[in-house]
């Protein structure tokens, strides 16, 4: 194969954000639980993110537990339905239990389909995060103008709905086109979850100017690629939560630090797989009450590191 001096120049770049050493940065910390000083402040922020999703029967994606059939993939539709009907409001019971708020990452068509469910979540104060109108489809797919009446239309229906646009998005399928973040700044989102390259927050430019925050949202620590696509049993990642933790709080000591947890209701929401689920979040939860940890919402998180000034 022929190489010309081109290919061993620099690689093309998003030229969202530099390149940056998390050893080489500012050093801050997370706000302090009630009667706390700023000394004992907490380094290490964590926060669940719970995707409530919808599918559409008959046509487009979906995660798989069995073999694709023919449309209407009736298995697989209805393994994904069960945690809209069942797995969210168990973990729902388990989130109340705890005392644990969380980014509920919302597709707009359960407002169709089951508004109490999105309600539910509402009414604890839950921060609600964009994430498309169905998960059957990728929104990189659909032109400039497409993907901008997509979010336009979320943060609408969602104000409209639940009382309050959301400031964060997620794409469906973490789908971007090489517009996104542009388009997220101008349509009023304040922060994007879809890149998992840092354990801290950051600023992304735009073409427009407005910056975006990059808040960290996990692809390790998330139960569709760790179950559905490398078959990881319930326990074992309910220990890989308990793990992550553990380092990172270890880590933390050095800098801040954010660590998100990733969860389907389909999948944690599963009898077997909370009972798991539960373990590790009392784990963490024992940190929280020892002042060790900040639990919050990446809203939250959004909201702190804007207040400091950071880049």
């Amino acid at each position: 194969m022929s190489h010309t001096p081109h290919d061993f120049g620099p690689l093309p770049h998003h030229a969202r954000f530099p390149y940056s050493a998390i050893t080489q940065r500012a050093d801050y910390s997370w706000p302090a639980a009630d009667g706390g000083t700023a000394s004992k402040a907490p380094r290490l922020a964590v926060y669940i993110g719970f995707n409530l999703e919808h599918f559409a029967f008959g046509e487009g994606l979906g995660a798989k537990i069995g073999p694709v059939s023919p449309e209407p993939d009736v298995l697989n539709y209805s393994w994904r339905e069960y945690g809209n009907r069942v797995g969210a409001w168990r973990c729902l019971e388990l989130f109340d239990q705890l005392t644990l708020p969380t980014g509920c990452i919302v597709n707009t068509a359960l407002y169709d389909h089951c508004p109490e469910l999105v309600s539910a979540f509402a009414a604890r104060g839950d921060e609600l995060i964009g994430h498309g109108h169905s998960n059957s489809l990728r929104q990189a797919e659909l032109g400039e103008k497409g993907e901008e009446a997509l979010l336009g239309y979320c943060r609408e229906r969602i104000a409209r709905e639940s009382g309050a646009a959301p400031r964060g998005w997620l794409s469906p399928w973490i789908s971007e086109s090489h517009l996104t973040p542009d388009l997220l700044a101008e349509t009023g989102y304040s922060y994007n979850l879809n890149w998992c390259h840092d354990d801290q927050p950051h600023r992304m430019q735009t073409r427009s100017g407005r910056h975006l925050w990059a808040i960290p949202y996990p692809q390790e620590l998330n139960d569709i690629p760790m179950i559905i696509a490398r078959q990881m049993d319930g326990k074992d990642f309910a220990q890989m939560i308990v793990d992550n933790f553990e380092e990172m709080l270890s880590q933390s000591t050095r800098q801040p630090l954010v660590m998100g947890i990733a969860l389907h209701p389909y999948l944690v929401g599963q009898p077997y797989r909370l009972r798991h689920l539960r373990r590790a979040l009392e784990h963490i939860c024992r940190a929280r009450d020892a002042g060790e940890v900040w639990v919050t919402t990446p809203g939250a998180i959004c909201a702190h590191v804007e207040g400091l000034g950071l880049e």
